[in-house]
């Protein structure tokens, strides 16, 4: 591993800012120098949201980023904006349940996350961001499954913790 840029775009509310967290502390409790970067709109919920994670096993010198070597767009509109930003064969993970068209590029590689059926299935739309998080950890290998599941543990504490093993599920695709 040497450096891994990465933008994860959607709408307030769809746990965007969660997912580059979670990737964050994982890469932190492999000893791996990190940054994390949120912004969002001001309605929060159902207005834009992103965050830009620079993963690395060396210092990182600046949180911005202007291309990815992994985006993850949620929403149409993120989709749209960001899909330009993925380097040639970067990764581009999109949510197949809110956006109706494939990836309009054939030099990067596309994967499509059914992520509100995959929800459905476990019974909460809530772990939609998890199922997208565990494609992206899996095929990437960005981070182990074993360091997740780690910072769940710490994450959903207290009453949250009663949430572990659905999202342990949505993460795994099961």
């Amino acid at each position: 591993m040497s450096t891994y840029k990465m933008f994860f775009a959607g709408s307030g509310g769809q746990g965007v800012l969660m997912m580059g967290q979670i990737i964050c502390y994982a890469a932190m409790l492999e000893g791996k120098e990190v940054t994390f970067l949120p912004s969002y709109g001001p309605e929060m919920r159902g207005g834009t949201a992103n965050c830009t994670v620079v993963v690395s096993d060396k210092p990182v010198s600046c949180p911005l980023i202007y291309e990815a070597d992994i985006a993850v767009a949620m929403n149409l509109p993120s989709m749209d904006k960001f899909e330009p930003m993925v380097k040639k064969d970067g990764w581009l993970f999109y949510n197949k349940s809110l956006i109706d068209r494939a990836a309009n590029r054939d030099d990067i590689q596309a994967v499509a996350v059914p992520v509100a059926e995959r929800a459905a299935a476990l019974g909460s739309d809530k772990v939609a961001n998890m199922v997208m998080l565990g494609e992206v950890v899996r095929k990437t290998g960005i981070v182990s499954v074993e360091s997740v599941f780690t910072v769940f543990e710490k994450v959903f504490s207290g009453r949250k913790a009663a949430f572990i093993p659905l999202n342990k599920q949505a993460f795994l695709g099961e």
